[in-house]
């Protein structure tokens, strides 16, 4: 355990019957994740001893993305929704003996920032709550603060004329030692018009300790949370905005920004080149000098310095282009791994694939990976040439410096520097076209 010890609770229980969906509300995508994917991101840069998601509705769901994004994350289940304090006491079990920091993060609320983090986690307070300053306040609850601290949060229901004019307003996010929370969190009431017990009421009741509570502010957006499809609209938008200028910033050239779509992950390195109309699924790395002409998608792919894709190629998830590599237009990659220098210019799939350094891949080359119920590998050597239109019927390895005429089925292994030809011999039937089309002019002529 780390000297100063955090735990992070990520609240991710609501049905969120707003977004008018099957689909629990935190597995809804936004750059090209779901929602919680961006609160275990966020959770991420505190390098936390541990995480714990709270699951309820569509928990199974809930539970293997979690799975996918983070194998070490926790998840506990909040079988009826009580409110947020009644959540948070779901993760006690998971908390029992440790000793540091828990922040509670929400599932829903994608833009809390690192460094908003890290303020809460080194605030020395008993109790942190992040505020924010909202340019219309709302319906938000109001962070009470004096010099003392924050005095208390005021649901805005509950609010004077007074209080309402604050516009410093609770986000949810709070930060506290564990010790406390164990304390506390058993002793929230649900003595309240919804019947649920809040979390905010921790302060009054820390407050009551002699504990000190106090509030680390951040933007409006970054609390922003979705709770209908216009609101994940809208935060889609800001976050490929943010995107777009963050690779800017960083040295990517985007010819048309606007037209560029990134994913939470999405690693560019300098000097690479991005055209237009180009979409980045999850997974995707870019190495500085590379090129990605327009029209693209790519998704778990891995592209080196100096290669080039498209226009119109498609990367699937375990794509691997070696340094100067090119994948041409109408080109299809998947799991399968391009070395240095090769060339697929058009209208090819290679799938389950490993082709050595500077071979070059004809058109219309297909690697015939799949036979019903296996999927198998091809295996190309380096400085090879693969004729146009080669069906190349895996299990198969055709040699180093090996060549395949144009239009083969290649079924067997061809050795290093050999040439395989696989194909029907051409019969030449004279005048046979002639007489086919004059009997079918006949034909529908006596109808």
């Amino acid at each position: 355990m780390s000297d100063n010890p955090i735990a992070v609770v990520v609240l991710a229980a609501g049905q969120g019957s707003r977004m008018q969906s099957d689909l629990p509300k935190v597995l809804h995508r936004l750059g090209g994740v779901p929602l919680v994917g961006h609160a275990l991101a966020a959770a991420r840069t505190l390098d936390p001893d541990q995480v714990i998601v709270v699951a309820g509705h569509g928990a199974d769901q809930v539970r293997k993305a979690v799975a996918r994004l983070n194998p070490d994350a926790r998840i506990v289940l909040q079988e009826e929704q009580l409110g947020t304090g009644h959540a948070v006491r779901q993760a006690l079990p998971d908390l029992e003996g440790f000793e540091g920091k828990v922040i509670v993060l929400y599932g829903d609320t994608p833009f809390i920032g690192e460094d908003t983090l890290a303020a809460l986690a080194s605030h020395t307070a008993d109790l942190v709550v992040l505020g924010f300053e909202a340019e219309d306040p709302g319906r938000y609850g109001r962070l009470v603060v004096t010099d003392r601290g924050l005095e208390r949060i005021v649901e805005f229901k509950d609010a004077d004329a007074a209080t309402r004019q604050i516009a410093l307003c609770n986000s949810g996010v709070m930060a506290l030692d564990a010790a406390l929370l164990r304390q506390l969190v058993v002793r929230l009431s649900n003595d309240n018009a919804s019947g649920e017990y809040y979390l905010t009421d921790l302060v009054e009741l820390a407050r009551a300790e002699g504990r000190r509570a106090d509030v680390v502010t951040c933007d409006e957006e970054e609390t922003l949370g979705i709770n209908t499809r216009a609101e994940l609209a809208a935060a889609e938008a800001a976050f490929q905005t943010r995107a777009r200028s963050d690779a800017l910033d960083n040295g990517v050239t985007l010819p048309d920004p606007a037209t560029v779509w990134f994913s939470l992950d999405t690693c560019i390195g300098r000097d690479a080149i991005i055209g237009q109309n180009v979409v980045f699924g999850p997974g995707v790395t870019i190495e500085s000098g590379a090129e990605i002409l327009p029209f693209c998608h790519l998704e778990g792919c891995h592209i080196s310095s100096g290669a080039t894709v498209g226009p119109f190629a498609r990367l699937r998830p375990g794509a691997e282009l070696g340094g100067d590599a090119h994948v041409g237009n109408f080109v299809e990659i998947k799991n399968a791994v391009l070395d240095e220098g090769v060339k697929v210019g058009h209208l090819t799939y290679l799938g389950d694939a490993h082709i050595g350094e500077h071979t070059n891949i004809g058109a219309g080359t297909i690697t015939c990976n799949y036979d019903g119920v296996m999927k198998h590998r091809t295996q190309i050597g380096a400085r090879a040439f693969i004729g146009s239109d080669t069906m190349l019927v895996a299990p198969v390895r055709v040699g180093s410096e090996a060549m395949t005429g144009s239009g083969s089925v290649i079924t067997q292994d061809v050795p290093d520097g050999a040439m395989a030809i696989g194909r029907a011999r051409q019969t030449v039937k004279p005048g046979l076209a002639i007489r086919m089309m004059q009997a079918l002019r006949a034909k529908k002529e006596n109808r």
